[in-house]
């Protein structure tokens, strides 16, 4: 009899062992980053039974097929409980795509060259900031490429939300109420501009103590339009970002509490400035980090650009009125390692805990949950990446491909309303998305600026 080393049950044993440690350690056949670095390929790090879906289901699920409610149960397992749900009674359908395998398909092409140029140079200080090994700030890149511990994790996730050194999101959002109709819609702009951290290893101008400045731009509709919001981050992770915002009806720019980041920035919509990236709020006023579960799950990280379509715009289906749901093309992610935090510098919070579901490929959180005071869960944030290439069209960011995030839903469980945000090529106003561009901090994120644009 021929006993194999690596059945079918290996990788689920081995999990369980590393979550029972609290290790979130990437790789299984052996260590995930010295292969990265040798070839970019993962195969090697992972048995068969994690490399599609196929032959983790033994084929009654295969690349290509829809996963509905008729087949779900075989893959309760490889998804979060809200997906599970929203499959399972809600009329939604994903579909399956083989595994990606190359990891230069999951990253802007410059914070992974910063990634693997600092590998091994990142520690927290006596503070629980990330330095350099010579209590420098840190100068690109995932400073915890192979993270072991939860705040490790939760690291890679804040220091460069959307990896580029600045990026303008152009957001289109679609509200949808239990009962399936849209009851909002908003265009938004979501503009990042890094300070430190950045792929160029620099540090932006008179920005020495800051990480980065986030404005939100509403240009449609007409009620909301010139609405803005500036939040500027401090290095130190313990401080509170500063954010002030323009409000056409007082035709000035005021300051606002900040440590109120648990409410809607407009009217319907379930987003709070916490939210953003799975890490919206400073990582040190949240705390009490672990890593609570370890193993594969299916995620939308892959071929989920619609860049064949004018606007970019994605088709819906599912839920009362066929308008729920964005589609949504998911792989077999092979190790992706969960971690919650509380939010301790909030003693007013409306949530207990997050939970993050996050793919060791690149770090990148691909599910998010919120629960409640009293534990129960709360609103799940699903969010969807690609690199931006579709047959033959193609988006670049300089001299490469670019690679963000495609899209974004956001389900409050508790009353069952559905935030959609689809990242367009354009929105109302005339404003164009864009990375790595010169001019964004004053076009978009000085109170000068705010006041210009309001106007």
């Amino acid at each position: 009899m021929h006993i194999r080393k690596y059945d079918h049950d290996f990788s689920r044993r081995f999990f369980l062992e590393q979550t029972a440690k609290g290790i979130a350690t990437a790789g299984v056949l052996g260590p995930l980053w010295p292969m990265i670095g040798k070839s970019a390929d993962i195969s090697k790090a992972y048995p068969d039974e994690l490399m599609s879906v196929d032959a983790w289901s033994k084929g009654k699920v295969k690349s290509g097929d829809f996963v509905t409610a008729d087949n779900v149960d075989i893959v309760k397992d490889l998804l979060d409980p809200v997906a599970y749900m929203q499959i399972k009674t809600m009329g939604r359908k994903i579909k399956i795509v083989p595994t990606t395998r190359d990891v230069t398909r999951m990253y802007p092409h410059e914070h992974l060259e910063a990634t693997l140029r600092n590998q091994g140079k990142a520690k927290f200080d006596a503070n629980g900031n990330v330095v350099t090994l010579d209590d420098k700030p840190w100068n690109g890149g995932n400073p915890f490429p192979d993270a072991k511990t939860g705040a490790e994790v939760a690291a890679n996730l804040t220091l460069s939300w959307g990896r580029h050194d600045n990026s303008l999101y152009c957001i289109r959002d679609q509200e949808v109420s239990p009962d399936g109709s849209l009851s909002y819609q908003y265009d938004f702009a979501w503009v990042e501009q890094n300070t430190q951290a950045r792929t160029d290893g620099k540090v932006f101008p008179g920005a020495e103590d800051k990480l980065r400045f986030n404005t939100v731009l509403f240009t449609a509709p007409s009620d909301s339009r010139g609405t803005s919001y500036l939040s500027t981050w401090y290095y130190d992770q313990r401080k509170f970002p500063e954010l002030v915002g323009y409000l056409p009806a007082f035709k000035r720019v005021r300051k606002f509490p900040t440590n109120q980041r648990f409410e809607p920035i407009a009217a319907g919509i379930n987003f709070y400035l916490s939210d953003g990236w799975a890490a919206g709020d400073p990582m040190l006023t949240w705390g009490n980090y672990k890593v609570v579960g370890r193993g594969p799950l299916l995620g939308a990280v892959s071929q989920t650009w619609y860049g064949d379509h004018p606007n970019w715009e994605r088709p819906v289906h599912g839920g009362p009125k066929g308008v729920t749901f964005y589609d949504a093309n998911m792989e077999l992610c092979p190790d992706v390692v969960v971690f919650e935090a509380e939010p301790v510098g909030f003693p007013r919070a409306p949530v207990s805990k997050k939970r993050v579901w996050v793919d060791v490929r690149n770090m990148m959180f691909i599910a998010y949950a919120t629960y409640d005071r009293r534990g129960e869960l709360f609103k799940s944030l699903e969010t969807h990446f690609s690199l931006y290439e579709k047959g033959d069209k193609k988006l670049m960011d300089g001299k490469h491909s670019a690679w963000s995030w495609t899209a974004c839903m956001f389900h409050n469980v508790q009353d069952g309303r559905m935030t959609r945000f689809e990242q367009t090529k354009s929105i109302a106003g005339g404003i164009t998305q864009g990375y790595n561009v010169e001019g964004y901090y004053e076009k978009y994120m000085t109170e000068q600026a705010l006041q210009r644009l309001g106007t």
